[in-house]
């Protein structure tokens, strides 16, 4: 019964063929094209205005050699919300419950910021790994602790975004089984079980939107590090 549980994160493939390429690029057929026309219809327009409205918030702390990045963060953004958002539907497969998957975006992606500021300005972007006015006996201890910190900055942004979907699809089984085996037995509560699944449903739908906004603010903050 526990590995039935975990069956629907693994990769699934088609006569020894991973889909999970097909998982990825799915989404991308799903989104509207703006047509030629002065005018837009309405999804257009509401899908150019989510992205607009998130790109200036997510840019507003940052400089102007920040804004470089608007694109990569918004397409991540709309990517990550759309994949996360299908995985939800029955019968399919969660590309972002790979661990593989989260860190390939999140490593490059980090490791990008890194190289940016040891370029553009190496005294402030080593500053950060001694904080002022900290103690000589401290400072090759606190050297370490920052440098352990700024490693694990990249490993803790996939596993974050691993481990609330994967909790959230598995707490969804849980309570679904649960269900099935109630309602012949017990079914005023099954019907109360259902009630809770719904709820925790449309919470899935919110951590779903959430994560990926998540992931691309801290790509955000540790930009703003560096530029």
């Amino acid at each position: 019964m526990m590995t039935s549980f975990f069956d629907q994160f693994a990769s699934p493939s088609f006569l020894g063929i991973p889909l999970i390429a097909v998982a990825i690029a799915l989404p991308w057929v799903l989104f509207p094209t703006p047509p030629s026309r002065w005018l837009n219809n309405r999804l257009i327009t509401l899908q150019t205005w989510f992205i607009t409205r998130f790109t200036s918030q997510l840019l507003l702390p940052l400089n102007v050699g920040g804004h470089k990045w608007a694109l990569l963060f918004a397409s991540l953004m709309v990517f990550l919300m759309t994949i996360n958002m299908l995985g939800l539907l029955p019968y399919t497969f969660t590309p972002t419950t790979q661990l593989s998957l989260n860190m390939g975006l999140a490593v490059p992606l980090w490791l990008a910021t890194v190289i940016i500021g040891m370029r553009n300005q190496p005294t402030a972007a080593l500053g950060h790994l001694l904080p002022e006015g900290t103690p000589v006996l401290l400072i090759p201890v606190l050297i370490i602790i920052e440098t352990i910190s700024l490693f694990i900055r990249p490993l803790a942004l996939g596993v974050r975004l691993t481990a609330n979907l994967t909790a959230g699809h598995l707490l969804i089984q849980l309570i679904a089984t649960a269900i099935f085996v109630l309602l012949p037995i017990m079914p005023a509560v099954a019907v109360l079980t259902a009630a809770v699944l719904f709820l925790l449903t449309l919470l899935e739908v919110a951590v779903a939107m959430i994560q990926a906004y998540v992931f691309v603010l801290l790509l955000s903050l540790y930009l703003q590090e560096n530029v």
